[in-house]
């Protein structure tokens, strides 16, 4: 009985470590944690040039071989101190922690593999939990809450948007023809949604009055269409006005956090928080 009251304790202690930034040694933990993480990125570019690669690549290997064995064991451990590992496994943060651990692995049998090491760069959002920067994670929330009100009306715009660039392109084409490089429609409607979207590579450009004319009013276009989308979720942000308090606390069952302050039970498997 003592024995498991043992393990237990060790379990939440290890969960509070890993899970909490409430406690010293679990800021500690994640500060370390985020050094790791932007030093292993910085490896990752570092060997990509070809001249510093050539002189320090024992180095470089080596170093990150010391990380991702260092993320490994972390990984092991957040699965080893959370009630229901496959919530945590399964998570958003979950999925990314394994994605970044398994790259270098996967350079045995995938070359240049290593590389995607750089989806590390993810694991940085943890710094909102770190800092305990919970206003800005209340307004990260409220901006969620907005876009998925919103999608349905974005959904129906973008609809619009590409009806719009066929029917430009395709009058392109037929204004400019293949002899100023509008050569079929495809590439047409691809002018037309760069010229839209304000991007403007340059590789097709209208010669024609005409063309040059219908050009300068898609452009015009453009600046109001990059403005509609803004609206529509200012508008449901302006709707889910209310802040929403959150906290650092994790749940010890699914790992979940960003629970609402003075929250008891976790808003996603429902265990208690304080158990």
């Amino acid at each position: 009985m003592e024995a498991s009251s043992t393990k237990l304790n060790w379990k939440e202690k290890l969960h509070e470590i890993i899970y909490e930034a409430d406690t010293k040694e679990g800021k500690l933990f994640d500060v370390v944690l985020l050094i790791a993480i932007i030093a292993s990125i910085v490896l990752v570019m570092l060997e990509s040039v070809k001249s510093f690669d050539e002189k320090y690549h024992t180095f470089l290997d080596i170093s990150e071989w010391i990380i991702t064995i260092l993320f490994s064991i972390e990984y092991t451990l957040r699965i080893i101190s959370i009630k229901k590992p496959l919530k945590y496994v399964f998570s958003f943060y979950g999925i990314i922690d394994l994605l970044s651990t398994i790259p270098k692995y996967l350079s045995f049998i995938l070359v240049g593999s290593h590389s995607l090491v750089a989806l590390r760069a993810l694991r940085l959002l943890r710094v909102f939990r770190i800092l305990k920067l919970t206003r800005y994670v209340g307004a990260s929330n409220r901006l969620l809450i907005a876009l998925r009100a919103s999608k349905t009306k974005i959904a129906v715009f973008l609809f619009f948007v590409v009806i719009i660039c066929v029917i430009l392109g395709t009058i392109m084409y037929m204004v400019e023809g293949e002899e100023n490089g509008f050569t079929n429609i495809p590439k047409s409607i691809y002018w037309a949604i760069v010229t839209l979207t304000t991007v403007g590579f340059g590789d097709i450009a209208p010669q024609t009055p005409l063309g040059q004319f219908i050009a300068s009013v898609i452009m015009i276009l453009g600046y109001g269409i990059i403005a509609i989308p803004t609206g529509i979720v200012s508008s449901e942000m302006t709707k889910s006005n209310n802040d929403i308090e959150s906290n650092t606390q994790s749940c010890k069952s699914c790992a979940s956090d960003d629970h609402k302050d003075k929250a008891e039970f976790c808003y996603k498997c429902g265990s208690q928080l304080n158990s």
